[in-house]
């Protein structure tokens, strides 16, 4: 038997019995401030983009094209992210992460400022294509995370990750929704002001836009760069069209052991210290890792989208006919309990479990979550909003938070994938290119072929075969993952 069949079948007993080693909480503490700026201004324009797309004269008074505006302002983004992102987290690794964040958070700043200030259509397509193709901060703080952690602790840093967006995700729509059109909400305050009259959603799209600015503020004054390299952005640059040698950037020792549990996938030199080239991490197991998070969430970001749209649905037509208000307290409340539970649970899970364990459970309770929505519908004709119907959505939350167990056993199956710790960058850039396309066409689909089920009674099951249909894609992607050595381990 072979040196690598012995280190791919003999746990890593020695391993497990390392005691956790203590997050560094300073550089770690900012890395979760810095991941609240993308939500927060992802976020702020749910609660007014209806009504900005009206207000701008776009639709030229069709309500049933409103729909339409709003959702290709949202994929905006993640189209134009898509074809940035890879060649930011790519230069990451060359150049560091911190220039790359600041460049980001510059991004996001400025782009809401112009969003704010936007009164055609074309404004707003500007200013989230901007947004989209200045931000690369998603991969590269995943990678920044990788950098200051090690094996013992990769799964507790990961598991806070879900606080950082659900609390942005929870404040976002709350600042959108006070602060929009502040001169009618708020007359004796801002009534005599002519300037948030001509653009009554700049308050809301300044606060995330200020965070971003003072977010660029603190990294740049106290963000640690974990990745030193004497290589500057122009002689990056430079290499790439007369194609100088560059040295590759020092590994930190800090990171020198957070993928051990696939030490016997290294590269047979060995060589940590380069990033490798694109071509050399199209590989299977990078490959697999990026398509199990590309699955993930597009499983996830649709069931986002039609679960709000369930709840606002009139009984009669198949949902719950909730308000507003009520939607909003549902999903805040979810949002904070879920990140609660991530970072109470998922490393001790983790710890005892595994990844792949946790990740496929994660994958199966999907098919529990969706078939809930048809059993809602037929609770709220018999019983109406009653105790056993609340119960029953409290289930499906329930659910929906173990679903969200499987991003951080995702994120360390691709660290994992890394063939080298130089290479984390554009690693988590590949997988981020994935999701960033199918965020850009999962809201759209899933959307509409929610309003197909509910306009035709021949197809109102149609949207649930659809997501039925992503949860046995994610499931089917899950099996090609490997069996993490450390689960044996009880």
């Amino acid at each position: 038997m072979s040196q690598q069949q012995l280190d791919e079948e003999t746990p890593l007993l020695p391993l497990q019995r390392k005691a956790r080693t203590p997050l560094p909480w300073r550089q770690f503490s900012i890395i979760l401030f810095l991941q609240l700026a993308e939500p927060l201004t992802s976020q702020v324009i749910a609660p007014f983009a209806p009504q900005l797309i009206r207000d701008i004269g776009i639709t030229n008074g069709d309500e049933t094209s409103v729909g339409y505006y709003v959702g290709l302002m949202y994929s905006l983004f993640f189209a134009t992210q898509a074809l940035t992102v890879l060649h930011w987290s790519r230069i990451s690794d060359h150049i560091g992460r911190k220039p790359v964040i600041l460049t980001g958070l510059f991004g996001l700043s400025i782009s809401m400022y112009c969003f704010g200030l936007s009164t055609t259509f074309s404004g707003l397509v500007l200013s989230r294509a901007l947004n989209g193709a200045l931000n690369g901060n998603v991969g590269v703080i995943k990678s920044m995370m990788v950098d200051i952690t090690d094996s013992t602790n990769l799964a507790q840093a990961y598991a806070y990750m879900p606080l950082a967006w659900s609390t942005g995700g929870t404040i976002g729509p709350l600042v959108g929704g006070l602060l929009s059109r502040p001169v009618e909400q708020f007359p004796n305050v801002f009534g005599h002001s002519q300037f948030l009259k001509t653009y009554p959603y700049f308050l809301a799209c300044a606060v995330p836009a200020t965070f971003s600015a003072l977010a660029w503020i603190v990294t740049f004054l106290f963000l640690r760069e974990t990745v030193p390299t004497r290589v500057t952005l122009g002689r990056f640059l430079r290499s790439k069209y007369h194609k100088d040698t560059i040295p590759g950037p020092v590994t930190p020792t800090a990171s020198s052991d957070s993928l051990s549990t696939e030490d016997a996938a290294r590269p047979a030199n060995g060589d940590d210290s380069k990033p490798l080239p694109l071509r050399s991490l199209l590989i299977p197991r990078v490959i697999i890792a990026a398509g199990n998070y590309a699955a993930l969430s597009l499983l996830d970001i649709a069931f986002r989208d039609v679960q709000p749209l369930f709840f606002a649905t009139p009984i009669e037509l198949g949902g719950l006919g909730l308000d507003p208000p009520r939607i909003g307290n549902i999903l805040a409340i979810y949002g904070v309990i879920n990140g609660l539970f991530q970072i109470l649970f998922f490393a001790d899970l983790h710890d005892r479990f595994g990844s792949k364990i946790i990740y496929s459970a994660a994958m199966v309770a999907g098919v529990p979550m969706i078939v809930i929505f048809p059993i809602l519908n037929a609770v709220a004709r018999v019983q109406g909003l009653s105790f056993t119907l609340w119960a029953i959505v409290g289930l499906q939350l329930a659910f929906s938070m173990i679903l969200n167990l499987a991003y951080a056993c995702v994120f360390i199956y691709i660290a994992a994938a890394s063939p080298n710790q130089a290479s984390f960058g554009t690693t988590n850039g590949i997988a981020q290119l994935g999701v960033s396309i199918v965020r850009a066409i999962g809201p759209a689909s899933a959307t509409s072929t929610f309003s197909l089920s509910i306009k035709n009674p021949q197809h109102a099951w149609i949207i649930y075969y659809y997501m039925i249909a992503l949860v046995c894609i994610g499931i089917f992607a899950s099996l090609f993952l490997p069996r993490q050595l450390w689960k044996n381990q009880n």
